[in-house]
């Protein structure tokens, strides 16, 4: 499928999707720029975008590939393409991995995550299929034990792994606790996440030869964002015209920033998916543009619509829905997502979630209040203990503050809902 003009996916989806003809019904008859459609609102987004009755969207659901992302267990978030826009998908990311470094011959190991409707392993095997680079698949996947993933390494020469920065550092943990490296690994590609100067340190213990860079820029419910760009800065990327339309939004304005150097949220525009529209789509993260003549761009973490900590991603709504939930009494006030590096027990620096909870002045039984929160996330979302079983992430932890005590923008005063504390340097 082509490449649409922007004036025709807007008439599409306005007269095929209930959801964007009820968004854009205030909008004049023609509309041909991105600026005067609204920014997609997140909730309702969701809430049309649902397994039955959906009204997103734009025609019958009788030909399609579903993923599962984010979400809890009472509202998970559903992503629908076609098989003609998957291949189209994982070609252009297939395109981008020879930007990244992937060479002619190279055997590479998928480590990424598969089953439960999650796309990253299926996503990352279909664009290693589709590069233009010849190149040797190892499907192992995410969740098989590290001695037998570095057996299957060592058996292969792997030259690739492609993975998490959470397995990634995992595999690092279990060569370095039996004092062994990999040297033969040439690149470690990841993706999901963030990976942190501390992080490279570890991995460059385990595979000394090993360059760490950013294998692409993507997610199932945006679809592609991002191509890598080469260099020592894993967090450059390249806006993947004429693919898509990347926004990076002043967070108070709402105006697209066109200034290098200047923080904003990230919202994109697919032009070429038809099934389930995604026009001005805030990605969850926050950016700034690095070189605009050429579309390149530096990921600075995430916005206030979601929070990766580990494998795991939360959507900040779901979150506060379930705080509202569990106290019965009304006692919150607020609520802030705070991801840290943590150190436990073992002396491994692990990332994890601290969920502070904005409280009155008296309250009583916060102890009672901070352990139903907790009951009430892991019963939402229970991906999140098993992840902390796997010693990915460090366990979950609650505490009341004064509102007072809440973070807030500097400059328009409003609570910020999210707080990414790690080193990003």
């Amino acid at each position: 499928m082509p490449v649409q003009s922007l004036a025709e996916l807007i008439r599409f989806v306005r007269r095929n999707s209930a959801f964007y003809s009820e968004l854009y019904s205030g909008l004049p008859e023609r509309v041909t720029e991105l600026t005067a459609l609204p920014v997609i609102p997140q909730a309702e987004f969701w809430q049309a975008n649902s397994p039955r009755g959906n009204t997103l969207l734009t025609g019958p659901l009788e030909e399609a590939v579903v993923f599962k992302s984010g979400g809890t267990t009472g509202a998970p978030k559903f992503s629908f393409y076609t098989r003609e826009e998957w291949r189209e998908f994982t070609t252009a990311f297939g395109a981008g991995l020879v930007e990244a470094g992937l060479r002619p011959g190279q055997r590479v190991a998928d480590l990424f995550y598969a089953g439960d409707l999650y796309a990253s392993y299926t996503f990352i095997l279909d664009s290693l299929h589709r590069s233009p680079v010849a190149n040797v698949r190892l499907p192992i996947g995410g969740g098989a034990p590290p001695a037998t993933t570095v057996a299957t390494l060592e058996q292969f020469d792997v030259d690739v792994i492609a993975g998490t920065p959470t397995t990634l550092c995992s595999l690092a943990e279990h060569l370095n606790a039996e004092g062994r490296q990999l040297p033969g690994v040439s690149t470690l590609f990841f993706g999901g996440e963030s990976v942190f100067s501390d992080q490279q340190r570890l991995l460059a213990s385990a595979f000394p030869a090993a360059r760490v860079a950013s294998i692409g820029y993507a997610a199932v419910d945006a679809g592609l964002v991002g191509l890598p760009v080469p260099g020592r800065d894993p967090r450059l990327h390249r806006a993947p015209a004429p693919y898509t339309v990347v926004e990076i939004l002043d967070e108070h304005t709402g105006e697209p920033i066109t200034r290098e150097g200047v923080p904003g949220r990230v919202v994109v525009t697919d032009l070429r998916r038809r099934l389930m529209p995604v026009l001005r789509y805030p990605v969850g993260d926050r950016a700034e543009w690095t070189d605009t003549a050429v579309g390149h761009f530096r990921i600075l973490g995430r916005a206030e619509e979601g929070v990766r900590v580990g494998p795991v991603a939360l959507h900040t709504q779901d979150v506060h829905d379930l705080v509202r939930a569990a106290d019965a009494a009304g006692r919150v006030t607020g609520v802030q997502l705070v991801v840290r590096r943590f150190e436990d027990r073992d002396g491994v620096d692990r990332d994890g979630l601290l969920l502070r909870l904005g409280c009155g002045a008296g309250a009583a039984d916060l102890p009672g209040l901070t352990a139903a929160v907790e009951k009430a996330f892991h019963a939402a979302r229970p991906m999140y203990a098993e992840a902390v079983a796997a010693r990915h992430v460090h366990p979950l932890a609650v505490e009341c503050a004064r509102h007072a005590d809440l973070a807030v923008n500097a400059r328009s005063g409003k609570l910020i809902r999210v707080l990414d504390e790690r080193p990003h340097a």
